[in-house]
């Protein structure tokens, strides 16, 4: 999909969600939503600033790029799908979102798109 490292797709799709949640972006936000240090998220985003992939203005509020805001949402249309099928197949919502997270970034394309493929198949109440 992309040659990003996994942390970083997990940084992008937390900036993404955050930013929709709140309507902004702080360091701090990130940390205690991925549940890493302030440093290793300032570490993150110098990398992900230098990838072209983030913005951060005079204040440090983080915004996406075009190019980290599309990588963003396929992760997180890949999180969704993944949490959503597991649901379907009776797992717990919590443990299907976990399950999710540890499964987007190793999930085969074609599995993936079957998924997805399935879903959009199945009926809506």
């Amino acid at each position: 999909m992309m040659n990003i490292h996994e942390s970083a797709e997990d940084y992008l799709e937390a900036i993404l969600m955050l930013g929709q949640e709140k309507g902004y972006v702080r360091s701090v936000d990130i940390a205690l939503r991925l549940g890493v240090t302030k440093p290793s998220v300032s570490f993150a985003m110098k990398k992900l600033r230098e990838n072209g992939y983030i913005l951060m203005d005079e204040e440090n509020l983080i915004t996406l790029t075009p190019q980290g805001d599309d990588i963003a949402r396929k992760i997180l249309d890949r999180h969704t799908t993944i949490a959503s099928f597991l649901e379907m197949l009776g797992v717990d919502k919590a443990v299907a979102k976990e399950d999710a997270c540890k499964m987007e970034h190793d999930l085969s394309d074609q599995t993936y798109l079957a998924m997805r493929r399935f879903l959009r198949e199945i009926p809506k109440d």
